[in-house]
């Protein structure tokens, strides 16, 4: 059975752009990712389908050869005898029913033996013997298919992840390879490591890394900046101070105005994840008011002293 258009597969026009087919990839590959579909088996098979179609179109070079017809969904040679004449045999001065005699005028003075001639052309499956001339030892095969790819999933903690830190593999064969996380690494980002799949007589195929990125105990993802809630006291919340923040690569200091009320949000530049141009999100950081365990000493301050304001007044309540 044929493998079906890779255009097909991944639901694009043949004139859709690179960035439209990386779109239309990474869509379909969360969708069918087998980790997200382990009741559905068919769900692999259309993953591989994706990823095989999505490699083809990745390529230039392959898109043109397919997009020309010069290759197969499979990127085997479409039609080895293209050129060859539409009804399979020579067609010399333009004769309908092979080679005749008289194309062969000029190779010498003493009559031509056609026998000897297919014998030279086709091992000796010429018109003499009948049959194919095409059917012996010389008929065209596809190139040797390389080996199957391998999928791997790699867990990369979270901080890793926003820090770009290298990653290490450990592959089927024991082997352990060291990766170099890509710009704007996310989960279900893929990596291929080539020639790391299984052998075939073609050669070995190649692995296909999906990454998944942990969840952490005190920072949450959002796009490319990094969401944390910072507990403050009330003194510090009253009059202001400079207080030791934790981030992704480090703790630092931020100045807090006197005066701020609980659930501002303070921006730390560049303290985000790595976005594919190279530049970095921030770390957004929420203010919580958070009072003393005991009250006691609090509640003697504040003794004969009321809030007269009314923070709900704009609620409309």
């Amino acid at each position: 059975m044929n493998t079906p258009d890779p255009y097909t597969i991944l639901g694009v026009a043949r004139g859709a752009s690179e960035k439209d087919i990386k779109s239309a990839y990474r869509k379909l590959a969360k969708e069918l990712h087998p980790d997200r579909n382990k009741d559905n088996p068919n769900a692999a098979e259309r993953f591989s389908q994706v990823t095989n179609a999505y490699d083809l179109l990745s390529d230039k070079d392959k898109r043109a050869q397919f997009d020309r017809g010069e290759i197969d969904a499979d990127g085997n040679p479409a039609n080895p005898f293209a050129g060859m004449g539409g009804g399979g045999g020579f067609r010399p001065n333009g004769g309908q029913h092979g080679f005749r005699a008289e194309d062969f005028q000029g190779f010498g003075n003493d009559q031509v033996d056609l026998g000897d001639i297919f014998e030279g052309l086709f091992g000796g499956r010429g018109p003499r013997g009948g049959g194919n001339p095409f059917g012996g030892a010389q008929q065209h095969r596809p190139p040797p298919r390389k080996g199957a790819d391998i999928a791997y999933k790699l867990r990369v903690p979270f901080v890793d992840a926003a820090t770009l830190k290298t990653q290490r593999i450990t592959l089927s064969d024991g082997k352990t390879v060291d990766l170099k996380l890509p710009k704007g690494v996310e989960t279900g980002t893929q990596m291929r490591l080539k020639g790391k799949g299984e052998q075939g007589p073609g050669g070995a195929g190649d692995g296909l890394v999906t990454i998944a990125i942990d969840r952490h105990k005190l920072y949450r993802r959002d796009g490319d900046d990094v969401r944390f809630d910072l507990p403050i006291t009330l003194d510090e919340a009253v009059n202001g101070g400079k207080v030791r923040v934790p981030t992704v690569d480090g703790p630092v200091m931020m100045t807090i105005k006197p005066g701020t009320h609980g659930g501002t949000v303070l921006r730390l530049k560049g303290k985000g994840f790595t976005r594919k141009n190279g530049t970095r999100g921030d770390q957004l950081v929420t203010l919580e008011i958070q009072l003393p365990d005991n009250l006691d000493e609090l509640a003697k301050r504040l003794e004969g002293w009321k809030d007269t304001s009314d923070p709900r007044s704009k609620l409309g309540v």
